[in-house]
């Protein structure tokens, strides 16, 4: 499953902007300073996207986690 792909077209953004979100979560950056700060790199999506694109993000890794089990 290419998770970039899926939360891209689940919450009706490009790719590029998933991308980009994801690599910034998984840097420990938080949704509110990725929201204020980082407009550039995510295009700017806004906290309640960001907050989405994280939940979703979450639960498909678990969830592909179980699979590989």
């Amino acid at each position: 499953m290419d998770i970039i792909k899926t939360l891209a077209q689940e919450l009706q953004i490009r790719t590029g902007q998933a991308e980009s979100a994801v690599k910034l979560i998984d840097e420990g950056n938080t949704i509110p300073f990725i929201a204020r700060y980082r407009k550039e790199a995510t295009g700017s999506l806004n906290d309640e996207v960001l907050r989405q694109l994280s939940e979703r993000l979450n639960y498909l890794r678990n969830l592909e986690d179980k699979n590989s089990r």
